[in-house]
């Protein structure tokens, strides 16, 4: 319940004298019993380590919290803790020879049944046959007890909350999507980032907006901006997405309805990977778009530019995605789009985009994020923030730059994450800028943040690197004679200096690129 492995229990016995004392028993008796409240009493006051942290487990967690959520008898914390049974050490044992990602759709099913469903996990195994023909998975292939005990364990655990349901149901989402992204599957979007371009929307956009993402992967982007509306008291209640295969559209709907969409508002369907190789929306149809769509492909050249690309003809999946949320738009919307760094600064078709778009009035922000968020890939991105093009008085195409390379912590070797207050920081440095664009002044953030006018960019031929606008603070000379200021001093240039070396690599990478297309 702890969620630790039998050898960790025995070195805490071990090493600490103050361990709990296993209870008075007869001798012969099965293995040592201890008391419950001994043992809640002893893990409370022990931190689970960052890097040991379970999704959705606040930094502070105490085992001792771990412990009292699979307390028997209690309600609350109930789902929660089974799914982390069901999800834990005894994972393997439990799912015997089923694989890992059918394990996983079949369990997110009967937790969203157990949500949703006024009969609970009985939906779930009423509907499991036809679920798991749809899987593709014989029956031979899967242990007969397998559903029986998925809905007796969640009959006997119904959520307490429903933040308690939603932490459930993330957790086996997350497992899934962390199982197809080690099969190939989609870059999809980091808790942390998802956060940040929904809070920097939800709090500009008008509280009844509904999101749309034309490429929604599993619809992260639009539940964190259903949850960033709601906890900004907004009425949202729908969100409108396509998807890339139909299989999708189960697991989007059930992420949605989780998180609090109607039924009746949410409309999805399948959608291309690129909008100029498939039928797309109507021009001007949407007042919030957000997505992360796939970039890094290049389009066949015998696809004709369709009659978005109004700014240029960059074959890039990135540039197609980006001419094509900012035509959606209507006269009051605004749009995220997550994009590769280098679409930033990159030569060619690339740049006469970017000219094109920033000429018009469309880039509003475009806000740099530190590398290595993504699971498989150590690759920067930005979130460029666009409005509707040619609207009268944009803040007369000014643009807000935003260099967050700097924030974050580490969650893993190779992995990072934005921190809550690096997320509200930047959510502010964009909603104060939009306050501003309505009539009040905005100097940005010294070290941060900076607004640039289109004859300044031009200066640095169209780039949008946020580097280039942002100057690092504490740049006065030496001598400063308290330790402490240079030692900080020290560091924000080192950090500098590591930025700088990271867009040169990816600078090279793309001249590289480039010249590999001729055999250079």
């Amino acid at each position: 319940m702890a969620g630790v492995e039998r050898p960790a229990v025995s070195n805490w016995e071990r090493r600490h004298p103050d361990y709990p004392a296993p209870a008075v028993r007869q001798a012969g008796a099965e293995p040592e019993r201890f008391r419950a409240d001994e043992v809640l009493a002893w893990l409370s006051v022990r931190t689970v380590p960052a890097n040991a942290r379970r999704p959705g487990e606040p930094a502070g967690t105490t085992y001792g919290d771990r412990f009292r959520t699979g307390l028997a008898g209690g309600s609350a914390g109930g789902l929660l803790a089974a799914v982390r049974g069901l999800t834990g050490s005894a994972m393997e044992r439990v799912r015997g020879p089923v694989p890992l990602k059918v394990y996983l759709e079949w369990l997110l099913y009967f937790v969203y049944c157990a949500i949703v469903e006024a009969d609970g996990g009985a939906a779930g195994r009423r509907d499991f046959d036809r679920f798991a023909h749809e899987c593709a998975v014989p029956e031979e292939k899967y242990p007969r007890s397998l559903p029986d005990g998925f809905q007796e364990l969640i009959d006997h655990s119904p959520p307490g909350s429903p933040e308690e349901a939603r932490q459930a149901f993330d957790l086996v989402l997350g497992l899934l999507r962390d199982a197809d992204a080690r099969e190939g599957g989609d870059f999809l979007t980091p808790p942390s980032v998802s956060r940040t371009m929904a809070g920097a929307l939800a709090a500009v956009q008008p509280v009844a907006s509904m999101p749309h993402d034309p490429y929604c992967r599993t619809g992260e982007l639009l539940t964190a901006y259903l949850d960033a509306a709601a906890a900004q008291g907004s009425e949202t209640r729908g969100a409108s997405g396509r998807v890339l295969h139909e299989r999708d559209l189960r697991n989007v709907n059930m992420n949605l309805c989780v998180h609090g969409a109607e039924p009746e508002l949410v409309e999805l369907a399948e959608g291309p990977f690129t909008p100029a190789t498939g039928p797309v929306d109507p021009p001007g149809s949407f007042d919030t778009v957000i997505t992360n769509p796939p970039f890094g492909g290049r389009l066949p050249d015998d696809v004709p530019p369709p009659s978005y690309w109004k700014y240029g003809r960059a074959r890039r999946t990135e540039f197609d995605w980006l001419q094509y949320a900012a035509s959606r738009l209507t006269p009051r919307g605004r749009a995220a789009v997550l994009m590769p760094a280098g679409a930033a600064f990159n030569a060619g078709a690339a740049r006469a985009v970017r000219t094109g778009l920033v000429e018009n009035g469309a880039v509003e922000c475009v806000m740099e994020l530190p590398a290595q968020l993504f699971e498989r890939t150590a690759i920067r991105t930005h979130i460029w923030f666009l409005r509707a093009p040619d609207v009268p008085g944009a803040s007369a195409g000014n643009v807000l730059f935003v260099a967050g390379a700097g924030l974050g912590q580490s969650v893993t070797r190779t992995r990072r994450a934005l921190r809550d207050d690096d997320i509200a920081r930047l959510v502010r440095e964009y909603s104060s800028w939009c306050a501003a664009a309505a009539g009040r002044d905005h100097a940005g953030t010294p070290g941060l943040s900076k607004v640039a006018t289109p004859a300044e960019i031009a200066a640095h031929d169209n780039s949008l690197e946020p580097v280039l606008y942002v100057r690092p603070t504490g740049t006065a000379p030496f001598p400063v004679t308290d330790p402490a200021e240079v030692r900080h001093r020290l560091g924000e240039l080192a950090g500098e200096l590591d930025h700088l070396h990271a867009w040169a690599e990816s600078v090279q990478a793309e001249v590289n690129r480039q010249l590999g297309r001729y055999d250079l």
